[in-house]
């Protein structure tokens, strides 16, 4: 077993000392920080990866790969699962079901599907060099389960032909290296007002910015160390923007229709721990559109678990799936409390992993749940609408109008191709999936025409 030890800085940090990510973990790693080496305001974590094993002995070698899993009662505390596997081009056709116990009351839960798809259709495009780095894995949708000291997991292949009776063929082959990844987000140390559920503050006080490092990337929105980017209806031209070689620049021509800035919490605020994700930032020229997503990762959080649920996000996407950072630009929890999802400076043209093929010139809003048949919280919706239209104001883009992206590639279109979209569209739009649920995707209408009233339109 090999350990990790990071080391956060109390002060802010322009950008974070890149971690060379691995090829591939061993049967079992653990990487974790210890609570003692870095001060109050530590947010311990690990992630621990166990590898499943064939569930029935096998009259061949093709059955032998047909189910997989395993039982654990002997493993410590977690509140999010994930199962991953060696290559990300290999797509898991079968089923994904796991079921944990309670760390508190030593009862197991019902039987869970988890999404095979989450790579696929997320994460960075064809060819880029987030994708190209040869330490990238496929995984399914992340789940939140709670406080856990159990699970039991069993990824099943499909058998026969799609739409055709179960019993007609062989079942197809699971991809190779299928492992259980186990996520501690570890505890949230952070000062009582700056909490997700508790009233916004409209900025951070001299408490919360004396605690916490702020990313310089946002210095002129946020003073260092704060946990909140203020609300505010500020020119466009004067929000700091970037240009594709990284330098600032101020917004010209933006227009009179910008939407309000409504509060953001910083990623010092949900307590994201800067060693995890590669150095740097990386930008596009502009925004040209916004894609909605959900996380596929539950509705059983509450708002308080908010910022434990996005830490758990981030360490899946960074340190079992190998992103370069968490893939979304931006996340809303179900009581409507908006966060800073991927690093860079949340004003700027921040290039994400959200929507394969077409994260260039976008922004990626991911709403925490799984709303395929879960009605998203009103509170959410309003939150996405009033966030789009201020992302889209900085760049003088009407919400309720349509605009051009060029694919970099999917199981849509092909790489090159022009593509005319909804400006606020759902994932599905630029690549097939479900996400981001029926019922979310149902309100983007509303989401669209909200966005534009809040720019004045």
């Amino acid at each position: 077993m090999r350990r990790y030890g990071f080391l956060v800085s109390s002060i802010g940090v322009a950008c974070a000392v890149a971690l060379a990510p691995a090829q591939g973990p061993p049967a079992a790693v653990v990487t974790a920080r210890p609570a003692s080496a870095t001060g109050p305001s530590a947010v311990p974590g690990s992630t621990r990866s166990l590898p499943l094993h064939p569930l029935t002995r096998a009259r061949t070698r093709s059955a032998a790969v047909a189910e997989q899993g395993l039982r654990r009662t002997d493993v410590p505390r977690f509140f999010l699962v994930g199962v991953v596997w060696d290559d990300p081009d290999a797509e898991l056709h079968g089923s994904v079901r796991i079921r944990t116990r309670s760390a508190a009351t030593g009862t197991w839960s019902d039987w869970q599907d988890l999404d095979p798809r989450h790579h696929a259709d997320h994460g960075a495009d064809p060819g880029t060099a987030e994708r190209a780095t040869g330490a990238v894995r496929g995984a399914t949708a992340p789940l939140w389960v709670g406080e856990s000291d159990g699970v039991e997991v069993r990824v099943r292949a499909d058998t026969g032909a799609p739409g055709k009776d179960a019993a007609a063929g062989p079942p197809a082959a699971l991809p190779s290296g299928l492992r259980l990844e186990l996520v501690d987000p570890g505890d949230t140390p952070l000062p009582q007002d700056s909490r997700a559920g508790a009233s916004h503050p409209g900025g951070p006080n001299g408490k919360a910015a004396a605690a916490f490092g702020g990313l310089a990337a946002d210095a002129r929105l946020v003073p260092p160390g704060a946990t909140w980017t203020p609300s505010g209806r500020e020119d466009a031209r004067h929000e700091p923007l970037a240009r594709p070689g990284g330098e600032a620049a101020e917004r010209r021509g933006a227009g009179p229709y910008t939407g309000p800035r409504p509060p953001i919490v910083t990623r010092r605020g949900w307590g994201a721990d800067e060693s995890l994700r590669n150095g740097g930032f990386v930008y596009s020229a502009t925004v040209k559109a916004v894609f909605v997503h959900h996380t596929s990762s539950g509705n059983n959080y509450s708002c308080a678990q908010a910022p434990s649920l996005i830490r758990s996000i981030y360490r899946y996407h960074v340190q079992s799936m190998g992103w370069r950072d968490i893939g979304y630009n931006f996340l809303v929890d179900k009581c409507g409390t908006i966060y800073e999802g991927r690093a860079g400076g949340v004003a700027r043209a921040v290039l994400g992993a959200h929507t394969a093929g077409f994260n260039t010139n976008s922004a990626g809003i991911a709403v925490l749940g799984t709303h395929d048949t879960s009605e998203p919280p009103p509170a959410a919706v309003t939150a996405v609408a009033q966030l789009a239209a201020w992302k889209l104001g900085l760049h003088g883009v009407n919400p309720s109008g349509k605009t051009y992206l060029t694919s970099g590639g999917g199981n849509l279109y092909q790489k090159g191709k022009s593509v005319r979209l909804d400006v606020i569209s759902g994932h599905r739009d630029g690549f097939s999936t479900d996400c981001p649920g029926r019922r979310l995707y149902d309100k983007l209408g509303a989401i669209r025409s909200a966005a534009a009233r809040y720019q004045g339109r």
